[in-house]
């Protein structure tokens, strides 16, 4: 078995958009070096400031260089029909494959990731940066952060491994399509491993243990796993997976509370890689007031934490329409329902509050009647519970798990000391509409 070493130094992090500088290539058979090969690489664009600092490899270095795809066949020579390895394999094998095949090469090959090799071959090191690593071990390492140098001394890495590995680990990743090696290098694989295949909402965490991402599931471990089964040369997947670092769940009792639960924990989170459902909040509501003359008052306005409106509505122009239906049905002033500013609102002269008032209130009552008033019922997390989710006068109201149905169900009142609320919005109150309407035989109406 042939080892094919290689580092690479590039003008930034993902490979879509930047370039190699420089590659370094061992060709190894797990105890010495057979090959070497290394070159810098003009990319054809400026290489950033602090990555000229960092690697030492100028704009007037690489000047004359030639261009990845003069070298792009003797680079694939190399590698075909070796074991790919570097240490985090996943971004010089991403940068390497792009560019090799934007110059016509489709490099197909085992890889095997030092930074993972180390972590269960040598336990107990602290730091498993190649940096760290070559100190510890006593590899020599002249050159750091240049392909050539990382290139040697990662070979070295994998000669010493390769010596220590008793029990097989080596081997064992390179069966079949390892898992192992489709990881983000931080993540462990033991938290992969402990994923349960049931519905439920998964969270992905940076090194300071923030949220970056959160998703839901019908089989929380093949989703997750699905995450990593590609390694796309865009921006956002490289950060993504230089980005994760740990990996935790939450179970629900059907697919239908997982797509609530990730709902409600964006908007709650914020996480950085989550690019959809930030515009489902309603942004206006229908609210009711007393003015100083003691007339009840509608508007439309946009949604605050302090109030809570009747209903709520994506647009203006909704909430409007729907205000002009109630002032037609029930003879509504515009003026004191805000939807003229002139003190002539074209009326006849105004009742008295209390008149004009049971008007509006019965209004409020029609209003919330057309709301329906229904919980959800499903499975639970086990066989001796029922999932919920209770919607409210036409608003999401909560979701939890009834231990005796039959009891809980017999009021309002009762069902709501065993939800948790949360918070409602457009997106997940038409997920439940949809869900009651497509299993009517799930819905228990108050």
């Amino acid at each position: 078995m042939l080892f094919a070493i290689v580092d690479i130094e590039t003008t930034g992090s993902f490979a879509a958009a930047n370039g190699i500088t420089e590659i370094g290539i061992v060709i190894h058979d797990g105890k010495k070096v057979l090959a070497f090969f290394e070159s810098l690489v003009n990319p054809h664009t400026p290489i950033p400031y602090f990555i000229q600092r960092l690697t030492g490899i100028d704009n007037s270095m690489v000047a004359n260089a030639p261009s990845f795809s003069e070298i792009a066949g003797q680079v694939y020579e190399l590698l075909q029909d070796k074991v790919f390895v570097a240490h985090n394999v996943n971004f010089d094998y991403s940068f390497v494959k792009h560019h090799l095949q934007a110059a016509g090469y489709d490099l197909d090959s085992k890889k095997l990731c030092t930074v993972r090799l180390a972590r269960k071959v040598l336990p107990g090191l602290g730091g498993y940066s190649l940096g760290k690593l070559t100190q510890k071990l006593g590899i020599s390492h002249a050159l750091h952060h240049r392909a050539g140098g990382d290139a040697l001394a990662t070979a070295e890495l994998l000669a010493i491994i390769i010596d220590k590995d008793t029990d097989g680990v080596v081997n064992a990743m390179l069966k079949g399509r390892n898992k192992e090696q489709y990881l983000p290098q931080h993540l462990p694989v033991e938290e992969l491993d402990q994923l349960p295949s049931v519905p439920g909402v998964y969270y992905f965490f940076n090194a300071a243990g923030k949220t970056i991402y959160v998703g839901k599931a019908k089989n929380i471990r093949k989703r997750v796993k699905s995450h990593f089964s590609n390694n796309k040369t865009n921006r956002q997947k490289q950060d993504f997976l230089r980005d994760t670092h740990h990996i935790s769940y939450k179970q629900c009792g059907t697919e239908l509370m997982a797509e609530i639960l990730e709902s409600t924990e964006i908007r709650r989170l914020w996480p950085i890689y989550n690019r959809s459902q930030r515009g489902y909040l309603p942004q206006f509501g229908l609210f009711c007031y007393e003015d100083m003359q003691g007339y009840m008052r509608f508007a439309i306005e946009k949604n605050r934490n302090s109030f809570k409106p009747i209903y709520t509505f994506n647009t203006l122009i909704e909430g409007h329409t729907r205000l002009r239906e109630l002032i037609e049905e029930f003879g509504l002033c515009m003026r004191l329902c805000n939807m003229t500013t002139g003190a002539d609102c074209g009326c006849e002269e105004h009742a008295d509050p209390l008149i004009y008032n049971s008007r509006a209130e019965e209004a409020i009552r029609w209003v919330k009647k057309r709301l329906p008033s229904f919980a959800l019922i499903d499975k639970g997390l086990d066989d001796n519970e029922h999932s919920c989710i209770l919607v409210k006068e036409g608003n999401l109201y909560g979701m939890g798990y009834l231990d005796d149905k039959k009891e809980q169900l017999k009021s309002m009142e009762e069902l709501l000391k065993n939800l948790e609320p949360l918070q409602d919005n457009d997106y997940i109150r038409n997920l439940v509409y949809r869900h009651a309407t497509e299993y009517p035989e799930k819905c228990v109406a108050f």
